[in-house]
């Protein structure tokens, strides 16, 4: 069981659309990303706020919220700062305030989905899965090189 103040906390999350929920077609929308609704219906029933943050605008922007809420996900604020206690600063800005943007502009891409809810239900950073990935591919470079047949080791004149 989780502590109390895990329990009760939740985070303002910021999700590009095109790139990030589906494959980029702008103006269209693309096909969705494997388990990207599927993970923010699971980020909403944990408890966390899901901003929308995407260059669309007008009906285009409307067609994308849409989209969401026919797979069941909806945002608790679009293309603006959810919580109220910004500063004076964060006015009229395309900089949304969150504690975690996910977004296929990001250094090095964006994670697939499941690595995504993984960090951020777990609490693990970059570095920390890098390290959890570097581990799971050297132990399956291990196990391969243990299924392969040992070879003879012939001496130098090749018999």
């Amino acid at each position: 069981m989780q502590p109390k103040y895990i329990q009760e906390y939740y985070m303002v999350i910021s999700i590009d659309f095109d790139g990030t929920v589906v494959e980029h077609r702008y103006p269209k929308i693309g096909e969705e990303i494997p388990h990207a609704t599927e993970t923010l219906r699971k980020l909403m029933e944990d408890g966390h706020k899901l901003v929308l943050w995407t260059v669309r605008e007008g009906p285009l922007l409307q067609e994308a919220i849409d989209w969401c809420r026919e797979r069941g996900v909806e945002f608790a604020a679009i293309n603006e700062t959810l919580r109220a206690d910004t500063n004076e600063h964060s006015n009229n800005t395309r900089k949304i305030d969150a504690d975690i943007y996910v977004d296929d502009c990001n250094i090095g891409g964006r994670f697939d989905w499941e690595t995504v809810y993984h960090m951020i239900h777990d609490h693990l950073d970059y570095y920390q899965i890098i390290r959890e990935e570097k581990r799971k591919a050297q132990q399956q470079l291990q196990e391969m090189e243990e299924q392969q047949p040992k070879k003879k080791k012939r001496r130098w004149f090749g018999f």
